[in-house]
């Protein structure tokens, strides 16, 4: 038997998808705080995943990461979309593309 060795964070489905395809998995659950450490690493493991084929597939897994970094600090989606949409109305969005160069102050 090959045995294949993971150490990161799985979508709640998988070890059932494995056993379905005939494998046998190993999972342990986390502490709050392991939790935590394996979503950071969850979510840079995405965005490295996204930015080398532009997937939205893991676009959309980079937001279910998000979203579920968010629920660990008590900020559910529907709130952080809320943040997000103020921070639009204050800020804008990036629709037009600006790349900020240079700020000029008044010399002294």
């Amino acid at each position: 038997m090959k045995t294949l060795y993971y150490d990161k964070l799985v979508r709640d489905n998988i070890p059932q998808i494995i056993e379905e395809e005939g494998k046998k998995c190993k999972c342990v659950s986390l502490s709050d705080d392991q939790y935590k450490e394996y979503l950071n690493n969850k979510l840079i493991e995405e965005l490295n995943e996204y930015l080398n084929d532009y997937s939205i597939n893991e676009l959309a897994d980079l937001l279910e990461v998000i979203f579920s970094i968010a629920e660990t600090m008590g900020i559910s989606r529907e709130q952080l979309e809320k943040i997000r949409l103020d921070k639009a109305n204050t800020n804008g969005c990036f629709s037009k593309k600006l790349c900020l160069k240079e700020v000029y102050t008044e010399s002294d």
